[in-house]
Protein backbone atom coordinates (compact mmCIF):
# COMPACT_ATOMS: atom_id res chain seq x y z
CA UNK A 1 0.00 0.00 0.00
CA UNK A 2 0.90 4.09 -0.50
CA UNK A 3 1.28 5.41 2.59
CA UNK A 4 1.54 9.24 2.34
CA UNK A 5 4.68 10.73 4.50
CA UNK A 6 3.98 13.90 6.33
CA UNK A 7 6.44 13.91 8.89
CA UNK A 8 7.23 17.66 8.26
CA UNK A 9 6.06 20.97 7.31
CA UNK A 10 6.34 22.49 4.20
CA UNK A 11 9.07 25.39 4.11
CA UNK A 12 7.32 28.67 4.28
CA UNK A 13 6.11 30.50 1.47
CA UNK A 14 7.59 33.18 -0.42
CA UNK A 15 6.02 35.95 -2.19
CA UNK A 16 6.38 36.45 -5.64
CA UNK A 17 7.37 39.51 -7.61
CA UNK A 18 6.78 40.45 -11.18
CA UNK A 19 10.12 38.47 -12.28
CA UNK A 20 8.56 35.41 -10.23
CA UNK A 21 6.05 35.33 -12.86
CA UNK A 22 8.23 35.61 -16.26
CA UNK A 23 10.23 32.69 -15.13
CA UNK A 24 7.25 31.05 -14.59
CA UNK A 25 6.07 31.48 -18.58
CA UNK A 26 9.69 31.58 -19.59
CA UNK A 27 10.69 28.05 -18.18
CA UNK A 28 6.71 26.80 -18.33
CA UNK A 29 6.78 27.56 -22.19
CA UNK A 30 10.20 25.91 -23.00
CA UNK A 31 9.26 22.61 -20.67
CA UNK A 32 5.87 22.34 -22.29
CA UNK A 33 7.21 22.38 -26.03
CA UNK A 34 9.99 20.20 -24.72
CA UNK A 35 7.92 17.65 -24.14
CA UNK A 36 4.72 17.99 -26.45
CA UNK A 37 7.26 18.10 -29.03
CA UNK A 38 9.11 15.15 -27.79
CA UNK A 39 5.27 13.24 -27.31
CA UNK A 40 4.75 13.75 -30.77
CA UNK A 41 7.84 12.07 -32.15
CA UNK A 42 7.70 9.53 -29.41
CA UNK A 43 4.09 8.18 -30.75
CA UNK A 44 4.78 8.38 -34.41
CA UNK A 45 7.79 6.23 -33.89
CA UNK A 46 5.85 4.10 -31.46
CA UNK A 47 3.36 3.08 -33.98
CA UNK A 48 6.34 1.82 -35.97
CA UNK A 49 8.15 0.13 -32.58
CA UNK A 50 5.21 -1.71 -31.16
CA UNK A 51 4.56 -4.25 -34.27
CA UNK A 52 8.12 -4.91 -34.76
CA UNK A 53 9.16 -5.37 -31.47
CA UNK A 54 6.81 -5.44 -28.99
CA UNK A 55 7.20 -4.93 -25.35
CA UNK A 56 10.47 -4.39 -26.36
CA UNK A 57 11.15 -0.43 -27.23
CA UNK A 58 14.84 -0.02 -29.03
CA UNK A 59 13.65 3.35 -30.26
CA UNK A 60 11.83 5.47 -28.22
CA UNK A 61 13.28 5.59 -24.47
CA UNK A 62 16.10 7.52 -26.03
CA UNK A 63 13.43 9.78 -26.64
CA UNK A 64 11.90 10.23 -23.42
CA UNK A 65 15.86 10.50 -22.18
CA UNK A 66 16.37 12.97 -24.64
CA UNK A 67 13.33 15.25 -23.26
CA UNK A 68 14.08 15.01 -19.60
CA UNK A 69 17.65 16.14 -19.78
CA UNK A 70 16.81 19.31 -22.22
CA UNK A 71 13.71 19.71 -19.78
CA UNK A 72 16.23 19.61 -16.73
CA UNK A 73 18.82 22.05 -19.05
CA UNK A 74 15.57 24.51 -19.41
CA UNK A 75 14.98 24.46 -16.10
CA UNK A 76 18.34 25.00 -14.81
CA UNK A 77 18.38 22.74 -12.78
CA UNK A 78 22.12 20.91 -12.82
CA UNK A 79 22.41 17.05 -12.47
CA UNK A 80 25.77 15.24 -11.72
CA UNK A 81 25.56 11.26 -12.19
CA UNK A 82 28.08 9.66 -10.33
CA UNK A 83 28.31 5.21 -11.81
CA UNK A 84 27.11 3.42 -13.89
CA UNK A 85 23.58 2.08 -14.74
CA UNK A 86 23.79 -1.72 -15.71
CA UNK A 87 23.68 -3.03 -18.76
CA UNK A 88 22.32 -6.53 -17.86
CA UNK A 89 18.32 -7.63 -17.09
CA UNK A 90 17.25 -6.27 -13.47
CA UNK A 91 15.78 -3.21 -12.13
CA UNK A 92 16.45 0.12 -10.26
CA UNK A 93 15.06 0.95 -7.02
CA UNK A 94 15.83 4.68 -5.74
CA UNK A 95 14.71 7.06 -3.21
CA UNK A 96 11.49 9.37 -4.09
CA UNK A 97 11.92 13.13 -3.16
CA UNK A 98 9.33 15.07 -5.61
CA UNK A 99 8.28 14.87 -8.96
CA UNK A 100 11.22 15.95 -10.33
CA UNK A 101 12.78 12.36 -9.49
CA UNK A 102 11.07 11.79 -12.42
CA UNK A 103 12.71 13.38 -15.05
CA UNK A 104 15.91 13.60 -13.11
CA UNK A 105 16.49 9.43 -13.15
CA UNK A 106 15.00 9.54 -17.11
CA UNK A 107 17.46 12.27 -18.10
CA UNK A 108 20.03 10.09 -16.24
CA UNK A 109 19.26 6.34 -17.74
CA UNK A 110 16.48 4.67 -20.09
CA UNK A 111 14.20 3.21 -17.33
CA UNK A 112 10.64 2.08 -17.26
CA UNK A 113 8.66 3.22 -13.81
CA UNK A 114 6.70 1.40 -11.76
CA UNK A 115 3.90 2.93 -10.31
CA UNK A 116 0.48 2.60 -8.81
CA UNK A 117 -2.19 1.92 -10.65
CA UNK A 118 -4.35 5.17 -9.78
CA UNK A 119 -1.22 7.17 -11.64
CA UNK A 120 -2.91 6.23 -14.67
CA UNK A 121 -5.68 8.16 -14.23
CA UNK A 122 -4.15 11.35 -13.25
CA UNK A 123 -4.72 13.81 -15.97
CA UNK A 124 -1.35 15.38 -17.62
CA UNK A 125 0.86 12.62 -16.01
CA UNK A 126 -1.13 9.41 -15.98
CA UNK A 127 -0.67 10.16 -20.29
CA UNK A 128 3.04 10.67 -19.74
CA UNK A 129 3.48 7.51 -18.01
CA UNK A 130 1.06 5.54 -20.22
CA UNK A 131 3.26 6.93 -23.12
CA UNK A 132 6.67 6.33 -21.56
CA UNK A 133 5.90 2.69 -21.05
CA UNK A 134 5.05 2.95 -17.15
CA UNK A 135 4.12 -0.21 -15.44
CA UNK A 136 0.84 0.41 -13.12
CA UNK A 137 0.33 -2.29 -10.21
CA UNK A 138 -1.53 -2.54 -7.34
CA UNK A 139 0.25 -2.40 -4.25
CA UNK A 140 -1.75 -5.70 -2.82
CA UNK A 141 0.16 -9.46 -1.30
CA UNK A 142 -2.93 -10.53 -2.97
CA UNK A 143 -2.15 -9.23 -6.56
CA UNK A 144 1.57 -10.61 -5.98
CA UNK A 145 0.88 -13.76 -8.56
CA UNK A 146 -0.43 -11.47 -11.32
CA UNK A 147 2.02 -8.35 -10.18
CA UNK A 148 5.36 -10.97 -11.03
CA UNK A 149 4.12 -11.94 -13.97
CA UNK A 150 3.82 -8.62 -15.81
CA UNK A 151 7.26 -8.12 -14.00
CA UNK A 152 8.30 -11.25 -15.79
CA UNK A 153 7.06 -10.17 -19.23
CA UNK A 154 8.88 -6.44 -19.05
CA UNK A 155 12.18 -7.66 -17.62
CA UNK A 156 12.12 -10.44 -20.41
CA UNK A 157 11.69 -8.29 -22.75
CA UNK A 158 14.63 -6.31 -21.67
CA UNK A 159 13.26 -3.31 -19.80
CA UNK A 160 14.99 -1.76 -15.90
CA UNK A 161 12.00 -1.45 -14.78
CA UNK A 162 12.76 1.21 -11.57
CA UNK A 163 10.28 1.59 -8.30
CA UNK A 164 10.92 3.77 -5.47
CA UNK A 165 10.03 0.98 -2.32
CA UNK A 166 9.77 3.85 0.19
CA UNK A 167 6.34 3.64 -1.10
CA UNK A 168 6.35 7.77 -0.84
CA UNK A 169 7.84 11.08 -1.75
CA UNK A 170 9.92 12.97 1.18
CA UNK A 171 10.99 16.35 2.03
CA UNK A 172 14.12 14.85 0.66
CA UNK A 173 16.06 14.66 3.99
CA UNK A 174 15.82 11.49 4.83
CA UNK A 175 15.66 7.81 3.58
CA UNK A 176 12.61 5.88 4.54
CA UNK A 177 12.49 2.03 5.40
CA UNK A 178 12.39 0.10 2.36
CA UNK A 179 8.84 -1.76 1.59
CA UNK A 180 9.34 -5.47 0.42
CA UNK A 181 6.05 -6.13 -1.49
CA UNK A 182 7.53 -5.44 -5.10
CA UNK A 183 10.86 -7.19 -4.02
CA UNK A 184 9.14 -10.58 -3.73
CA UNK A 185 8.31 -10.15 -7.21
CA UNK A 186 12.13 -10.99 -8.62
CA UNK A 187 12.60 -14.20 -6.83
CA UNK A 188 10.72 -16.30 -9.34
CA UNK A 189 12.02 -19.42 -10.66
CA UNK A 190 12.70 -17.67 -14.15
CA UNK A 191 13.70 -14.47 -12.76
CA UNK A 192 16.14 -14.73 -9.92
CA UNK A 193 19.03 -16.42 -11.28
CA UNK A 194 19.13 -14.09 -14.06
CA UNK A 195 18.36 -10.67 -11.98
CA UNK A 196 20.15 -7.88 -10.21
CA UNK A 197 19.15 -4.72 -8.27
CA UNK A 198 20.57 -1.83 -8.59
CA UNK A 199 20.60 0.83 -5.58
CA UNK A 200 19.93 4.70 -7.02
CA UNK A 201 20.39 7.41 -4.44
CA UNK A 202 18.91 10.81 -5.69
CA UNK A 203 20.73 13.96 -3.90
CA UNK A 204 19.07 17.86 -4.33
CA UNK A 205 20.68 20.62 -3.06
CA UNK A 206 19.04 23.58 -3.18
CA UNK A 207 19.89 27.10 -4.28
CA UNK A 208 22.35 29.24 -1.63
CA UNK A 209 19.72 30.74 0.89
CA UNK A 210 17.00 28.33 0.01
CA UNK A 211 15.40 26.35 2.70
CA UNK A 212 17.38 22.51 2.10
CA UNK A 213 13.59 21.27 1.22
CA UNK A 214 13.19 22.85 -1.61
CA UNK A 215 12.44 20.25 -3.92
CA UNK A 216 11.01 18.45 -1.60
CA UNK A 217 6.97 17.23 -2.36
CA UNK A 218 5.76 15.48 0.22
CA UNK A 219 2.33 15.01 2.16
CA UNK A 220 -0.57 17.09 0.78
CA UNK A 221 1.47 19.61 -0.79
CA UNK A 222 0.03 20.30 -4.37
CA UNK A 223 1.27 19.48 -7.09
CA UNK A 224 0.53 22.64 -9.04
CA UNK A 225 1.69 24.72 -6.30
CA UNK A 226 4.97 23.42 -6.20
CA UNK A 227 5.24 22.94 -9.88
CA UNK A 228 4.93 26.90 -10.09
CA UNK A 229 7.27 27.59 -7.27
CA UNK A 230 10.07 25.64 -8.45
CA UNK A 231 9.75 27.35 -12.02
CA UNK A 232 9.58 30.69 -9.97
CA UNK A 233 13.21 29.86 -8.21
CA UNK A 234 15.44 33.24 -9.31
CA UNK A 235 18.25 30.66 -9.50
CA UNK A 236 18.00 26.97 -9.62
CA UNK A 237 20.11 24.39 -7.25
CA UNK A 238 21.45 21.30 -8.21
CA UNK A 239 20.79 17.02 -8.32
CA UNK A 240 23.15 14.24 -7.29
CA UNK A 241 22.44 10.92 -8.88
CA UNK A 242 24.48 7.90 -7.15
CA UNK A 243 24.66 4.51 -9.21
CA UNK A 244 25.81 1.93 -6.88
CA UNK A 245 26.50 -1.54 -8.01
CA UNK A 246 24.53 -4.25 -9.18
CA UNK A 247 22.75 -6.57 -6.41
CA UNK A 248 22.36 -9.99 -7.69
CA UNK A 249 19.01 -11.08 -6.38
CA UNK A 250 20.55 -15.08 -6.68
CA UNK A 251 22.49 -14.36 -3.44
CA UNK A 252 20.00 -12.83 -1.66
CA UNK A 253 18.19 -15.42 0.86
CA UNK A 254 14.17 -13.65 0.64
CA UNK A 255 12.79 -10.10 -0.28
CA UNK A 256 13.48 -8.87 3.30
CA UNK A 257 17.29 -9.47 2.95
CA UNK A 258 17.45 -8.04 -0.99
CA UNK A 259 15.58 -4.53 0.38
CA UNK A 260 17.98 -4.30 3.17
CA UNK A 261 21.08 -4.68 1.10
CA UNK A 262 19.08 -1.54 -1.26
CA UNK A 263 18.49 -0.10 1.57
CA UNK A 264 21.57 0.32 2.74
CA UNK A 265 23.26 1.20 -0.11
CA UNK A 266 20.90 3.78 -1.13
CA UNK A 267 21.27 5.72 2.45
CA UNK A 268 25.30 5.41 1.63
CA UNK A 269 25.39 8.26 -0.15
CA UNK A 270 22.06 10.08 1.09
CA UNK A 271 23.69 13.36 2.14
CA UNK A 272 21.81 16.17 1.95
CA UNK A 273 22.07 19.67 2.45
CA UNK A 274 22.64 20.09 6.35
CA UNK A 275 20.39 22.78 7.74
CA UNK A 276 17.22 24.82 6.56
CA UNK A 277 17.92 28.32 5.75
CA UNK A 278 14.93 29.79 4.40
CA UNK A 279 14.96 33.18 2.68
CA UNK A 280 11.88 35.48 4.41
CA UNK A 281 8.40 34.90 4.17
CA UNK A 282 8.16 38.32 2.45
CA UNK A 283 10.91 38.39 -0.05
CA UNK A 284 10.35 38.47 -3.85
CA UNK A 285 11.36 35.40 -5.82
Amino acid sequence: MNMTWDGAPPPEHVAWGPMAFFRIVWRGLGIGLIVIVGLALLFALRVIERPLFGLARPWTPWITQVVCRLSLFWLGLSYVRTGTPMKGQGAIVANHSSWLDIFVLNAADRVYFVSKSEVAGWPGIGTLAKATGTLFIARDPRAAKVQTELFQDRLLAGQRLLFFPEGTSTDGQRVLPFKTTLFASFFADDLRPHLSIQPVTVVYHAPAGRDARTYGWWGDMEFGTHLLATLALPKQGSVEVFYHSPLPVIEFANRKSLAAGAEDRVRSSHTPSAGRTTSKGNSSI
